[in-house]
């Protein structure tokens, strides 16, 4: 015996799979067989006609006799017991002619707090574009201080190379002039 006192899964032997006719031939005599059962259920009538079935037959609204029958026919023990639960809904399928598109949509929690963020995050970036927000005045203050050293580090270039270009003139003149004697 395997362990955990389970019966063996027979690993080594070959799978057996079931022939697509095979499927076909089971599930048709499964509906003959509830046909026959049905059959003796209403009494041997059925060679007469049933009158339950020539209405069907001539009625367009074959969906709700469908819908019928699948409430009255229940799973497993449903039939059996009557359940009276309190908060237990009964799901009902709407048509699409019961739909109602038009009405206002209540948004769910998530879905409401996904808009309001939305909302407060395009409030912040316009208070934030007009300079009103803590984070933008800390911003434009930097930019102050960046635009002061890069005017002031111009100067100075600007200096320099006039440092230069007088240097380099006057010792041009310089050599210039000593050419010149």
């Amino acid at each position: 015996m395997p362990k955990g006192g389970r019966k063996g899964g027979h690993k080594g032997r070959a799978r057996q799979y079931t022939s697509p006719e095979e499927i076909d031939a089971q599930l048709q005599a499964e509906k003959q067989k509830a046909r026959e059962e049905e059959e003796q259920e209403e009494g041997g009538d059925g060679a007469a006609g049933d009158p339950k079935k020539e209405k069907k037959s001539l009625d367009s609204d074959d969906s709700e006799d469908e819908d019928d029958d699948y409430q009255q026919k229940r799973k497993g023990v449903e039939g059996l017991i009557d359940i009276e639960n309190p908060n237990r809904v009964a799901q009902t399928t709407k048509k699409v002619t019961q739909l109602d598109l038009d009405g206002p949509k209540e948004l769910s929690r998530r879905e409401r707090e996904e808009i309001e963020k939305q909302k407060a995050k395009e409030r912040y970036m316009k208070m934030h574009l007009a300079g009103k927000t803590e984070q933008a005045k800390a911003d434009l203050a930097r930019l102050a201080i960046i635009r002061k050293q890069r005017e002031e580090a111009a100067k100075k270039k600007e200096e320099e190379r006039k440092a230069k270009d007088d240097a380099t003139l006057s010792g041009k003149r310089m050599q210039s002039l000593s050419l010149n004697k």
